[in-house]
């Protein structure tokens, strides 16, 4: 009898483990695929926005070079400054070799722009020997946007939100910064640990421990600086871990 109870506890305990693995696998699988879905979107996006200025390149041409013969020079300046900016933005965020990047800079520009916020990308490094999953990659870059912008929405005053992506000898280099609310000094540390949440800080710190263990495959770091006039952070990922 005591021998059919230890195999029959062994067996409901090797049952619990393995719904344990299967939960995990699957809840893992599912937040890569909730990724891919993400970026995939993005991208269409992407696409949607360039087949439509190659559209218009035509029709704005021809607008173009008729202000030009009638001499109208101030109507073709004001007519031209929006759909240069709308291009240059575009531009901006296809320097990276990484699709999904470009696209998820893209979709976050536009989102920044309906919320009244001024989005600034600068890009040095086009990322070519960055090994990391692209959907890794844009779940960190999407989760420190996103706090940014949620950051910003919180004050009245000018909205500023800046990406620089570049490279040096040693590492790639990703930072995210925004003129939103500083984050106190003593939270400073506990913001990415998992389960912290900071909805009474303006949305500073919504799933930062998401982006510290993804950058922990890669054996990337991120720091914090906040100051009342900028919150930074700051990742590096290492290219000696790049396989």
């Amino acid at each position: 009898m005591t021998v059919s109870i230890q195999f029959l506890l062994l067996t409901v305990l090797a049952l619990v483990g393995c719904v344990i693995v299967f939960v995990t696998i699957y809840t893992r699988l599912r937040h890569q695929y909730d990724a891919l879905v993400s970026s995939y979107r993005d991208l269409e996006r992407l696409n949607s926005d360039l087949r439509a200025q190659r559209h218009d390149y035509l029709n704005h041409l021809q607008v173009v070079y008729g202000l030009m013969e009638l001499e109208e020079y101030d109507e073709l300046k004001t007519y031209l400054a929006p759909i240069y900016k709308g291009m240059m933005k575009t531009g901006k965020a296809l320097k990276t070799k990484n699709p999904a990047v470009n696209a998820l800079l893209r979709a976050k520009m536009e989102e920044a722009e309906s919320k009244g916020i001024d989005f600034y990308v600068e890009v040095t490094s086009d990322l070519s020997g960055l090994k990391a999953e692209p959907w890794e990659l844009c779940k960190v870059l999407a989760n420190l946007m996103d706090n940014a912008i949620t950051a910003l929405e919180a004050i009245p005053s000018e909205k500023k939100l800046r990406v620089d992506i570049g490279e040096d000898r040693d590492s790639y280099r990703f930072s995210v910064a925004n003129n939103g609310p500083a984050i106190p000094e003593e939270l400073q540390e506990s913001i990415f640990r998992e389960g912290f949440t900071t909805k009474k800080e303006s949305g500073h710190g919504m799933g930062l421990s998401i982006v510290t263990q993804v950058l922990k495959t890669y054996k990337g770091t991120i720091s914090l600086s906040s100051t009342e006039e900028e919150t930074v952070f700051r990742i590096r990922i290492p290219k000696s871990n790049q396989k």
